[in-house]
């Protein structure tokens, strides 16, 4: 005996309401007019309104403020018989929590109506925004913690570079005391090798998960005076002038630290291409334009091909003259120090005219 499948079928009758009761997910019918027709119990449960609310009011007034506009111009393609698929939206609970759901919707023009299955993915938007806070906390970490370590390997270079200089400036022929010409060799050599540890170490990870950067304002002449005294040595030993004037604008509200390493690696880098034959000359500027406060730092040295450098200026380990002590970090410093607490910093130069560097705080 043969039976056919369409014969089985038909002697089978599923009632398919349970389908529509039973399930978890949110069925529902709605009309062109933008009310409920018929929901299942998971859209009353998960909304927290009985079916006579849920029936009296049109459904964009159940869905979060925000996503209103966006949600009436899907339903209106709906209208004009275009299927909705895989589009996310919130509604807000009658308790007045947020959920999220994605919907699945099919419009039947000839009844008006729109039959749509939507799933609450509440719990992944909160994961998904849980995971995109920890990726933004780890990204600034690690920009932190490598501009820290660049710093740090960068800037005390310096005041290492300046004790070297004392050791080369001490005349130890007219010190007869043997131990102390020991301890004088013990000095220099310790000291050589942390400058030789400070150059290998840019890509020391330094832990600053918590470190957060405090802004003050800041007297600009103690702040450069800072500088200047832990130049002391390497400004006297290149004869550099150095022309202050701060009298426009005392204080600007920044980071010390940030601050003072800039300065820093503007003098040195003014004094270390300076022209040959020549002193270094530097002025350094305060001064306020269209309601921003600006300093101005400007050299007399070997200045830049800007049509060449001008995208490259600030990149990280970039060098453009040949110096055996350029490790390419000091502009790509300042450059971060400055941007990475909202301000800009610009530069105009030229071959064998100098350099002059424009940097606006923000207010």
């Amino acid at each position: 005996m043969t039976i056919k499948v369409s014969e089985l079928t038909e002697s089978k009758t599923f009632n398919l309401e349970h389908f529509f009761e039973l399930t978890e997910d949110l069925f529902c019918i709605a009309g062109f007019d933008g009310y409920f027709k018929r929901i299942n119990p998971a859209v009353s449960k998960l909304l927290g309104y009985s079916n006579e609310e849920l029936f009296s009011r049109p459904i964009n007034e159940f869905v979060f403020p925000e996503d209103q506009d966006i949600t009436a111009q899907n339903r209106h393609s709906l209208t004009q018989d275009v299927p909705l698929l895989n589009f996310e939206n919130r509604y807000v609970t009658k308790s007045g929590e947020i959920v999220w759901l994605a919907w699945t919707s099919m419009p039947v023009e000839s009844q008006q109506l729109v039959y749509a299955i939507a799933k609450n993915i509440t719990h992944k938007k909160k994961v998904e925004e849980d995971r995109n806070l920890l990726i933004a906390k780890l990204t600034g970490s690690n920009k932190d913690l490598k501009q820290l370590t660049y710093t740090a390997s960068h800037d005390l270079r310096t005041p290492v570079g300046n004790l070297l200089s004392v050791f080369n400036l001490l005349d130890v022929t007219k010190i007869q005391d043997a131990e102390t010409l020991e301890f004088i060799g013990i000095l220099k050599t310790a000291t050589q090798n942390l400058q030789s540890t400070l150059d290998s170490y840019v890509d020391t990870l330094i832990e600053r998960e918590d470190l957060q950067l405090q802004l003050e304002e800041i007297n600009l002449t103690e702040a450069f005076n800072t500088v200047l005294q832990s130049l002391g040595s390497l400004l006297k030993n290149s004869n550099a002038s150095v022309q202050i004037d701060f009298s426009r604008v005392r204080t600007v509200k920044f980071n010390r630290g940030y601050l003072e390493s800039v300065f820093l690696n503007l003098v040195t880098n003014s004094i270390k291409y300076k022209k040959p034959g020549a002193n270094p000359d530097i002025a350094v500027a305060s001064r306020r334009v269209n309601g921003v406060n600006q300093l101005v730092f400007a050299d007399k040295g070997l200045g830049f091909d800007m049509d060449k450098v001008k995208d490259k200026l600030f990149g990280f380990h970039q060098k453009f003259h040949h110096h055996a002590d350029s490790k390419g970090l000091g502009l790509y410093l300042v450059h971060s120090h400055v941007t990475s607490l909202g301000g800009r910093i610009s530069i105009k130069s030229k071959i064998g005219e100098g350099s002059e560097f424009v940097i606006s705080f923000k207010d």
